[in-house]
């Protein structure tokens, strides 16, 4: 089975190859001129050549079929969705240029993993961007169809692995595994002061440099949010840690790299306990509302016994707050950096939604709390090897202590230093660690998700094994939950 398995996979691999964005229209038309486009059109496509010859291509953005100078995420693909996008020229052009934002801060992460920091090239390119963004709007038609975010499910492989039927035993296991959790957060709530293990407390710190901003595009109904209003949100909604803490591989860290007998390989740096941060966007009842995104990495899952097919190096647990207009929280929910795991903890002005009757995985909400006053801060109770989130408190903020998390800029991770110099990406150009695989992937492959419980880059989590789900999806919260007066 498991040799199946593999050869399986790597034809999956091999059918699911990406497109070459440049054989599209219009872009395969542009190459063809003899003009300042056509320049532009082959500046942008040598830059790419670059790139992927220095394997630094960033997932976390794909490029557009046919405009692989514009970058697209699921909330700008959702955007182009709108009549008022494609009706409404100031709306069009406001949406453009967030597409060609997101390729620009790519393009720079990409080209600086790859030694390139010449100031006169990114310049030539910052220009071909504005010539090409005036073709685009002849192209505004092509322009919305293309922009699209590929799903992280394969159907491919889901036919190979006969997942009109596996999938029975895989939703049995799902059940199973909030069976379990909701034990897990019954016993927590009932074990206060009774723990096994050391309860090691973590609270969010000072930021160290620049938090993550977002773009100020009141046109396309995404609400203005000015950088110092995000950084104090993203400061008081940072949770406190409380970890059962059996050796290092329960305490929170940098990720960095490390020489490894000569090799390189992206490991925690203990020693710098930190809290990445990242703010995106969610629609809930007709309305953008802003959400905070945190996580913490450790250095390892440990295997509970020697049959363990999801322990291995790296983990984390992600925690987002998806926030009303007046700043206060609606929903919280959770996973881990592989996509696993996913928890949602509504809050007294949030209720879930009733859910189909199908097979797909819904909501699982094992706890509601109420929303935090701005005096008190969410504890988060994670357990010692699995990290698994086992229960969710609200204690006073003057309450901090213990060990202190910094608060870092999740985008850093896209471009970290290497030992001898340079910097490079912590995730490879298909959006996951290497090094973090994970022996689940040769057992849940027919569930389409490439590499199961591999650590994955923000926007390619995969949530759920039966249905399909996205983490970055902008329409989930509102799909799962409605809010209340």
């Amino acid at each position: 089975m498991r040799a199946l398995a593999i050869t399986l996979g790597c034809a999956v691999i091999v059918g699911c190859a990406s497109v070459d964005p440049y054989q599209p229209p219009p872009v395969a038309q542009r190459l063809q001129l003899d003009d300042a486009l056509g320049d532009c059109a082959r500046l942008f496509q040598a830059s790419d050549a670059l790139i992927d010859a220095a394997g630094t291509r960033d997932a976390q953005a794909p490029r557009l079929a046919g405009f692989p100078h514009l970058r697209v995420d699921r909330s700008l693909a959702l955007l182009a969705t709108s009549a008022d996008v494609a009706n409404d020229a100031p709306r069009a052009n406001e949406w453009t240029a967030a597409l060609a934002a997101l390729d620009d801060s790519a393009r720079r992460i990409e080209l600086r993993n790859a030694g390139q920091h010449d100031a006169e090239a990114a310049a030539a390119l910052a220009a071909c961007r504005r010539l090409l963004a005036r073709a685009d709007r002849q192209q505004l038609a092509a322009l919305l169809a293309a922009a699209q975010v590929a799903d992280d499910y394969s159907t491919t492989q889901r036919a190979l692995g006969l997942y009109t039927l596996t999938r029975y035993a895989f939703a049995a296991g799902i059940r199973r595994w909030q069976r379990d959790t909701l034990a897990d957060f019954a016993a927590a709530a009932g074990a206060s002061g009774r723990a096994s293990l050391p309860q090691v407390a973590y609270s969010p710190a000072a930021p160290l440099g620049a938090l993550p901003r977002l773009p100020l595009a009141p046109q396309l109904g995404l609400p203005p949010i000015p950088p110092e209003r995000l950084a104090a949100l993203l400061v008081r909604h940072a949770p406190r840690l409380l970890i059962a803490t059996a050796d290092d591989n329960d305490r929170p860290g940098a990720l960095a790299w490390q020489s490894d007998n000569g090799a390189l390989r992206i490991g925690i740096a203990v020693e710098q306990p930190v809290l990445y941060a990242r703010a995106a966007y969610t629609r809930m009842g007709g309305r953008w509302l802003l959400q905070l995104v945190y996580s913490a990495w450790f250095s390892a899952r440990p295997p509970a016994h020697a049959l363990d097919v999801v322990a291995g190096r790296l983990d984390g647990l992600l925690w987002r707050v998806t926030l009303a207009d007046d700043g206060a929280p609606l929903v919280y929910d959770s996973i881990h950096p592989c996509g696993c795991y996913h928890l949602f903890i509504p809050t007294e002005r949030a209720r879930a939604r009733p859910q189909p009757e199908t097979m797909d995985e819904g909501a699982f909400v094992p706890q509601s709390v109420r929303a935090p006053a701005a005096d008190e801060r969410v504890v988060l109770h994670l357990a010692s090897g699995t990290h698994y989130l086992q229960r969710v408190d609200i204690a006073p903020a003057g309450g901090d202590d213990g060990v202190r998390l910094a608060l870092l800029d999740d985008d850093q991770l896209r471009a970290l230093p290497l030992p001898a110099g340079g910097t490079r990406s912590a995730f490879g150009p298909d959006g996951l660690i290497a090094g973090s695989e994970r022996a689940e992937r040769f057992y849940f492959w027919p569930m389409g998700i490439a590499s199961a419980g591999q650590m994955r880059q923000w926007g390619r989590h995969a949530t759920a094994f039966v249905g399909r789900r996205h983490f970055d999806d902008p329409t989930l919260i509102d799909r799962s939950f409605e809010r209340l007066p």
